[in-house]
């Protein structure tokens, strides 16, 4: 099972800020990202792939996005 981060009805930089904290206590694995905005959606993947992560997977969630990021 993924770790989730639930950033939706946040404005950046704070769900870019929440996935870093992810990433830096989980160093590896399955992280997956709730947002609704497509700023939020570009920002939190350029983030997450600057760290080492690969984006596995987007897609609509609701009214925004599940982005789903792996390292192994």
């Amino acid at each position: 099972m993924s770790d989730i981060v639930d950033a939706r009805g946040l404005s950046c930089p704070q769900p870019v800020l929440m996935t870093m904290g992810k990433i830096k206590k989980v160093k590896k694995g399955e992280i997956a990202i709730l947002v609704d905005t497509d700023t939020s959606k570009e920002n939190v993947s350029r983030a997450a792939t600057s760290q080492g992560w690969k984006v596995k997977d987007v897609k609509p969630d609701g009214t925004g996005y599940r982005i789903t990021v792996v390292k192994k």
